[in-house]
């Protein structure tokens, strides 16, 4: 039910996790960094971006539970499939892991290879054409709260719903194949230990106006709550990929250190590009609208391309075709 998200602490909104995170938020900035950008705490939490966040976040949750989990294949079926793949070729090393080691190493190697592949799908997501469209819905809000981390497309819910099970599951196949079954996962509270350490330390942050930076030396490490709204800047969208590690950005050359970013009011796009995600609705049938839009003006322009063959290079059909919405929210620019 929706109400286990803040009862269950496998989920961001886990009631601890927002309580520490406004102890946080109230330790290091107080309310001064909401008043700076012109927001009493009463319009920031009732803003038509933050209501709006608030519904779809049922409307989304009901999608996921009862029309894209039943598509999706399980951790558990992946993991029995790497075992069986990976048993012919991998041996069970000679030396011996400690419960507690094989613990702390399965749920750590849990961790990396959730967080990597989770850089590598926000990467794709933004550097993807057609599915920057739908990952656009993220990006639209121009007001930060916790719940705008769930202001996601369901086609995005998809694609991070099968990368959980396929990292999670060749992980665990692996872990089987090499220490057969007495695995067991280091939790706390329930959940993975590693993410209930770093949701404790303020993730929630992550999505708001409280800009909470680390040192430059720490940000190449860890992604700071400052990171994560830079990211949202319009003009550094292409930076600050990583989910609670930030050195796959400092490896692979997206690596945007708060202290270096210019600061701004201003989250998502222009006024004028906000127009198409303002309700539920739009926020459902938008991207597909702009992928149809996106379609179209490829296949325009292969016809054109295609005259100016057949013509032999001549200009009676060279007329420019210009990109659908180009620079906008319908277009194919990308931030």
């Amino acid at each position: 039910m929706p109400w286990d998200y803040v009862l269950e602490s496998g989920q961001r909104l886990f009631w601890l996790y927002l309580l520490s995170s406004a102890l946080i938020a109230l330790l290091f900035t107080g309310f001064r960094v909401i008043r700076q950008q012109g927001f009493a705490i009463r319009q920031y939490w009732l803003h038509p971006s933050a209501l709006l966040d608030y519904r779809y976040f049922f409307v989304s949750w009901f999608i996921k539970v009862f029309m894209l989990a039943p598509l999706l294949l399980s951790a558990k079926s992946i993991a029995l499939w790497t075992f069986q793949l990976a048993s012919p070729w991998l041996s069970r090393p000679d030396w011996h892991l400690s419960y507690e080691s094989l613990a702390l190493l399965y749920t750590a190697c849990l961790f990396v290879a959730s967080d990597f592949s989770r850089y590598w799908l926000h990467r794709w997501l933004h550097t993807n054409k057609w599915l920057w469209q739908f990952h656009k819905v993220h990006h639209s809000a121009p007001v930060l709260n916790p719940l705008t981390f769930y202001r996601v497309h369901p086609v995005e819910n998809f694609l991070f719903g099968l990368r959980y099970a396929l990292s999670a599951g060749v992980v665990t196949g692996l872990f089987m194949t090499l220490f057969g079954p007495r695995l067991s996962l280091m939790t706390i509270m329930g959940s993975n230990g590693f993410i209930f350490v770093f949701s404790l330390l303020g993730s929630n942050l992550r999505h708001s106006h409280v800009f909470l930076g680390y040192p430059a030396w720490l940000e190449r490490v860890f992604i700071s709550p400052a990171q994560h709204q830079v990211h949202h800047y319009s003009r550094y969208a292409r930076f600050n990929y990583g989910g609670y590690l930030a050195v796959w950005d400092w490896l692979f050359v997206s690596l945007m250190p708060s202290g270096k970013a210019q600061r701004s009011d201003r989250f998502g796009f222009q006024a004028q590009q906000m127009n198409d995600y303002r309700t539920i609705p739009q926020l459902l049938y938008a991207p597909f609208v702009s992928c149809y839009r996106l379609l179209a003006y490829y296949a325009k322009k292969k016809t054109v391309i295609d005259r100016r063959t057949s013509d032999g290079g001549g200009s009676r059909h060279g007329a420019v075709v210009a990109k659908p919405g180009a620079g906008t929210i319908t277009g194919t620019g990308r931030p």
